[in-house]
């Protein structure tokens, strides 16, 4: 195992995570990383950023957080120190080369027609089963000199949030074109140091694009600097399930209706047994209770109806495509006091001095500043990195499915490739810990590789939950809603026990957490 050459491709979370589990298997990786700095997005995030889920579920399996941080919700700089620490902690960076931008990979040695006759993936279903290699071409910015690595197992940790964001498009005269304000995506200002970020809002008439975290907090942090005296419009074409602060709800632990095995006794799961689905099926007036219940607390906590915020889908829904998300602190006083407008439409255009909602001349919206916080192309940004043609169209997929990976990491017909950060959870930490981990052990051999129609069947399988639950959002791939039922394939495949409560009431009832799924092995 000493002579294959491991590549991972980004450094934040996952990234890191990669390296040190192939690093625990003997692997020598190379991690890639076109920024200065570690940590993903945790480097480009905007001054009230915190985190959005309790640190306790947003916390390595090995490293806790230090003492020295106190608050269910640690702020931005927080985090990323202890991601730093972290790295530092397992002694990663010798092997991490910043300012080092990837312009290309390419898999060579095996013709398409020789990978299309496989029955296996990589011709049988192991990580180093296969004679090619992938060639890597990366460019550093300090001289723009440019150098060719080759390796026999590549991992892309490049994250879905970021690179290539995603702008509406305008028919002709009524995009940003006739605007005389200026117009920036949120990457843009999430790219900016604080002082930058504050001169740039100040005293403006903003209006923010999204419906999304991002969206929300943008339009937050803009309130908090101009008042009501220059009100931020945030203008949605979705409302989705926004959530305040705090874990007990009507007195019930939140963890119990959408993190504990129970919990998932109510959803028809992926490759399920008749049981199974029988139980999901008797249960569902219980599993559209639950999703009731938490409605019914946000509709009472928070001023929804006042200001027509309603969601029209279901809580499930949101869970199951990993769209609910935690309200800045305040944000609806911010709406109270005026400094936040809420605006919810399907259609706007650009005139001279901001904003036409709906194509009506007397909806109007003035503006100095646009932010579209409308997301990234993140399937666009994997399929862009690819040579072959090939495998950008595997990546791709059809208009109407996720990018299609086996167990959310690995595509069936691009061998010798894992792809980490694409499908969300509970918490993104969390899912990459699990998936490094999972991974580290197929690099070692410990399992190998079901055939590619098998996997294509799971991955198959996994799309139909996916469009059963999350409903138009499915493409947002998402375990978050059964990321117990997922975690045990991944234990199955290793060889370890699923089952990691220490008691039946805390196996059905209490969520499961990092902390149960430490250093995964054959034996544990």
């Amino acid at each position: 195992m000493e002579n294959k050459r491991v590549a991972i491709i980004g450094a934040g979370i996952s990234g890191l995570l990669a390296c040190k589990y192939t690093l625990e298997k003997g692997f020598i990786p190379v991690v890639f990383e076109a920024t200065k700095e570690i940590g993903g997005v945790w480097t480009q995030t905007i001054e009230s950023t915190r985190l959005q889920s309790p640190k306790r579920t947003f916390e390595f399996t090995d490293f806790p957080w230090p003492s020295s941080v106190r608050g269910r919700y640690p702020h931005n700089t927080d985090v990323l120190k202890y991601i730093e620490a972290y790295a530092q902690h397992f002694e990663l960076l010798p092997y991490i080369q910043l300012n080092t931008k990837v312009i290309g990979i390419d898999y060579v040695g095996v013709s398409d027609e020789e990978m299309d006759s496989w029955d296996f993936w990589s011709g049988n279903g192991k990580p180093f089963g296969s004679k090619g290699k992938w060639h890597i071409l990366v460019q550093h910015a300090e001289d723009f000199t440019t150098q060719d690595y080759e390796v026999e197992f590549l991992i892309l940790c490049v994250g879905r949030y970021s690179g290539l964001p995603n702008i509406p498009e305008f028919p002709l005269g009524e995009g940003p074109d006739v605007f005389s304000g200026t117009v920036i995506h949120s990457m843009e200002y999430s790219a900016m140091d604080n002082e930058s970020a504050r001169e740039l809002i100040k005293g403006k008439k903003i209006a923010v694009i999204g419906s999304q975290k991002s969206a929300i907090d943008i339009a937050a942090e803009c309130a908090a600097a101009n008042g009501p005296g220059n009100p931020c419009t945030l203008v949605q074409r979705t409302i989705a399930w926004a959530l305040p602060s705090g874990c007990f709800w009507w007195g019930i632990n939140l963890g119990f209706l959408y993190g504990s095995r129970f919990s998932e006794l109510l959803v028809h799961k992926p490759g399920q047994n008749i049981i199974y689905s029988a139980l999901a099926t008797l249960l569902s007036p219980l599993r559209w209770s639950f999703s009731k219940f938490v409605e019914s607390y946000l509709r009472w906590n928070l001023p929804l109806k006042k200001y027509n915020m309603v969601p029209k889908q279901s809580f499930l829904q949101d869970m199951s495509s990993c769209k609910a998300f935690l309200l800045p602190e305040n944000f609806y006083g911010k709406v109270e006091e005026g400094s936040i407008i809420l605006k919810q439409t399907q259609c706007f255009s650009f005139y001279k001095q901001g904003l036409i909602i709906d194509g009506e001349v007397h909806e109007l919206i003035k503006a100095d500043l646009v932010i579209f916080a409308t997301g990234y192309k993140g399937q666009e940004k994997l399929k862009n990195m690819f040579a072959s043609k090939s495998f950008q169209n595997y990546i791709m997929g059809s208009p109407k499915s996720i990018v299609p990976l086996y167990r959310h990491i690995i595509h069936p017909r691009i061998p010798q490739l894992a792809i980490i950060g694409y499908s969300g959870g509970i918490t993104n930490l969390h899912t990459s810990e699990m998936r490094c981990q999972w991974l580290a052990h197929f690099l070692d051999q410990t399992f190998k590789l079901p055939s590619i129609k098998e996997m294509e069947k799971e991955i198959q399988m996994w799309e139909i939950y996916m469009k059963k639950y999350a409903g138009k959002e499915y493409k947002r791939a998402c375990i978050a809603a059964l990321h117990i039922w997922y975690n045990d394939q991944l234990c199955k495949d290793i060889g370890c026990n699923n089952r990691r409560k220490k008691s039946f009431y805390d196996e059905w009832f209490q969520p499961y957490v990092q902390s149960d799924y430490v250093r995964l092995s054959p034996t544990n």
